[in-house]
């Protein structure tokens, strides 16, 4: 569906005809069929008159993956809606955001620029052997403050924002391992190429080359669904070459790896994922889990007792005989 819509502009809630389809992808339906805490009662109650406030707790409980977004007929901005009903509520926790001083300079050696997140940036050995495969410099600030902002619906003044975008305006190319600070990038630098770390790596033919017909090779959703109608061409023609399984349905949407609203993002409330990773491996009959997020991965390691390698680690199988042979044993 998403290619039919992908150069019109998107509809608001008024367009939502309840027809529904938004609940066969919804993650948190799925886990609590709860019709208040889905696109479709956002959307009605919002055609109600309803206020935001008392919304509160269906806003919160999103995990803003976006397989709503291509699944729906009337083109609607779930997505756009959810964070704009976020900047309608009382902040769920204080979001500090950097203080800005003296504006930095942009950097035009630097063509490529990766923005890792925090679980990536954590990973020091994971976020180096990115950013040598994708030829590309980690940015001196990845917005990481910024990313939290745009999740949790609080204000981003002017001056950080500028700042943050200064050094990346010379650039030829952003990569952003966060699928809410791309969407937001896409609109603040308009003519500005904008992958996500996923996509980026899996066109990599090295690593490609390393996938079996065995893997589960499990996208991360937000990604995915943020730019569905360029991405999925990408991900068949993978399907195509590798012929491993992937966390898609029948109507090539990603199936969410982790279920985390607000609260969960936010650290107010602990992350439950097990049941969403068991899930998609129901039926599935594979031998290795590889991921693009360093997230999915920990669910997956926690839901099951099979090998989980995140993508960025199969370049660490190319270079380490030991390593790869430890993984092939275990799987």
């Amino acid at each position: 569906m998403s290619s039919r819509f992908a150069s019109l502009p998107k509809a608001d809630y008024t367009a939502c005809s309840g027809c529904s389809l938004c609940l066969l992808v919804c993650p948190v339906w799925r886990k609590t069929h709860d019709l208040r805490h889905t696109p479709h009662g956002r959307a009605k109650a919002l055609q109600h008159g309803v206020p935001a406030v008392e919304l509160a707790a269906s806003i919160e409980s999103c995990t803003l993956c976006g397989a709503c977004e291509p699944a729906c007929p009337e083109n609607i901005d779930l997505v756009g809606m959810v964070l704009g009903l976020r900047r309608a509520l009382p902040p769920a926790a204080s979001v500090p955001l950097q203080p800005c001083g003296k504006m930095p300079a942009a950097n035009h050696a630097r063509q490529y620029v990766l923005l890792p997140d925090r679980p990536l940036r954590e990973n020091d050995a994971a976020c180096r052997r990115t950013a040598r495969l994708l030829s590309c410099t980690p940015a001196d600030d990845p917005g990481d403050d910024i990313a939290l902002a745009l999740e949790a619906g609080v204000d981003i003044p002017d001056t950080r924002r500028d700042a943050f975008l200064a050094p990346l305006r010379s650039a030829t190319a952003l990569i952003a391992a966060d699928a809410l600070l791309a969407r937001a990038l896409r609109q603040w630098l308009p003519r500005m190429h904008i992958s996500s770390v996923g996509a980026a790596l899996s066109a990599r033919g090295e690593l490609r080359r390393r996938l079996r017909p065995d893997d589960l090779y499990v996208i991360e959703a937000r990604a995915f669904h943020n730019d569905h109608a360029r991405l999925l061409p990408h991900y068949d023609q993978l399907q195509r070459e590798t012929d491993c399984v992937m966390n898609l349905d029948l109507q090539r949407f990603a199936i969410p790896a982790t279920v985390r609203g607000l609260r969960q993002r936010l650290g107010l409330d602990a992350p439950d994922d097990i049941g969403q990773a068991r899930w998609i491996l129901q039926g599935r009959k594979v031998r290795r889990i590889v991921t693009e997020s360093l997230d999915d991965a920990a669910a997956f390691k926690s839901a099951c007792d099979l090998p989980v390698v995140p993508l960025v680690h199969l370049a660490d199988l190319m270079d380490d005989p030991a390593m790869n042979a430890a993984t092939r044993s275990n799987s």
